[in-house]
């Protein structure tokens, strides 16, 4: 998708992602990501890579989100997600293509 194009632009990354809502892991992207062709909304899953437009930040699902959320845009899935994910603390992850 042009979404996850754009997010792949701009790797590799390293961020500090903060928690939120104690379900997610979010961090500020250095650019917007295009919303070109994207839905209108996403029900994000644990170990969901996603892109939250209007605030042009990247989430990581740890829980289930329990419904849709409005301009949620999926962009990959994580496997497995280390145990710092499930605690309240920041966690810095760097993230890059894989080779």
């Amino acid at each position: 998708s042009p979404t996850v194009e754009d997010f792949a632009k701009q790797l590799p990354l390293t961020l500090t992602l903060k928690d939120y809502d104690s379900t997610e892991k979010i961090a500020d992207l250095p650019t917007k990501l295009t919303t070109q062709n994207a839905p209108h909304g996403y029900a994000g899953k644990a170990g969901d890579l996603t892109y939250y437009a209007p605030w042009g930040n990247l989430a990581i699902f740890y829980k289930d989100f329990n419904g849709v959320a409005n301009s949620l845009i999926y962009l990959g899935k994580f496997e497995d997600l280390p145990p710092q994910f499930r605690q309240k603390n920041a966690v810095k992850v760097t993230i890059s293509n894989a080779s």
